[in-house]
């Protein structure tokens, strides 16, 4: 078994978004007086678990089902071992399997430490994870790709952080999530937005194929906008502290990023906002830790 090709087709660059979203929930529990390591690190393996198995069960199903195959775009901007003959079928579905039993057994440590109420947030997003692209249900192919995605690495994946560290919801903690969470959803929408036309070829529906690609291109940049408008709104309603204007530091990228996808859909657009994410991420826990220790 070659390592290197198996942990490609995990697809690694992409967990960025996963430490980003536990970091968040992290932090806000250490501003509410509650944060152990031990268990922010347990929480952290068991979701880039699940990540990966997500990525993995992803390419399982997009490839039995005839939409990833060679010449399709997604070969074309990244490492697609199983496409490429590198992997087999099966072996990626065991695998991917095999990380939803760690990530399980993670889950079900958490919930023996933290309670039973942590589990709606197990079950939750491993239905979301399995589901994605598998059927019955198959939902990234009905457009509702972005929404998901939204969810799970917002409010879904900070506040399942939050709840481990403090064991009780913060309606704060979820409102803080949402701008993240947007950015997260915008890099499957600029995947859709590049994938436009294959997409419609192949039967897929997402929101790039029904809203066609100006309205798609509009709709991702205003949010964009929405998610640094977020912040001023959560700040002006004194849910985040005024440190949480650092996240401004990466609006040059944003509206760099905004510029260029006016001009033209590059190939890297998922990456390109992917990058964006990861600033920002950065920015907003970096403003939660600076209001810990300099509070305004």
């Amino acid at each position: 078994m070659n390592l290197t090709i198996w942990f490609l087709a995990t697809r690694p660059w992409s967990f960025t978004m996963t430490a980003i979203s536990v970091g968040v929930g992290g932090a806000l529990a250490a501003l509410d007086g509650a944060f152990d390591p031990g268990l922010f690190l347990v929480t952290l393996v068991g979701a880039v678990a699940v990540h990966a198995a997500t990525n993995l069960i992803n390419d399982y199903f997009d490839y039995k089902s005839g939409v990833d195959r060679p010449g399709a775009p997604t070969t074309l901007y990244r490492p697609h071992p199983l496409v490429q003959g590198l992997i087999s079928p099966r072996g990626v579905l065991s695998v991917s399997l095999g990380l939803y039993a760690i990530a399980a057994l993670v889950g079900l440590y958490l919930v023996s430490v933290v309670g039973l109420g942590l589990l709606w947030f197990i079950l939750v997003g491993a239905i979301a994870s399995f589901f994605y692209t598998a059927g019955p249900i198959k939902y990234k192919y009905i457009a509702l790709g972005e929404l998901s995605v939204f969810l799970m690495w917002g409010p879904l994946m900070v506040g399942g952080t939050y709840f481990v560290q403090r064991s009780s919801l913060s309606p704060e903690a979820i409102l803080i999530s949402l701008p993240f969470g947007l950015l997260v959803a915008l890099v499957l929408l600029a995947n859709n937005l590049r994938d436009i036309d294959y997409d419609g070829s192949v039967g897929i529906k997402t929101l790039g194929t029904l809203l066609g690609q100006r309205k798609t291109l509009h709709l991702y940049q205003g949010l964009i906008l929405l998610a640094y408008g977020a912040v001023i709104a959560l700040i002006a309603l004194k849910i985040l502290s005024p440190w949480g204007l650092v996240v401004f530091f990466s609006a040059p990228v944003a509206f760099r990023l905004i510029r260029t996808m006016q001009h033209q859909i590059p190939n890297d657009a998922d990456a390109r906002t992917a990058q964006l994410d990861t600033l920002f991420g950065i920015w907003l826990i970096l403003g939660l830790v600076l209001h810990k220790f300099f509070p305004l």
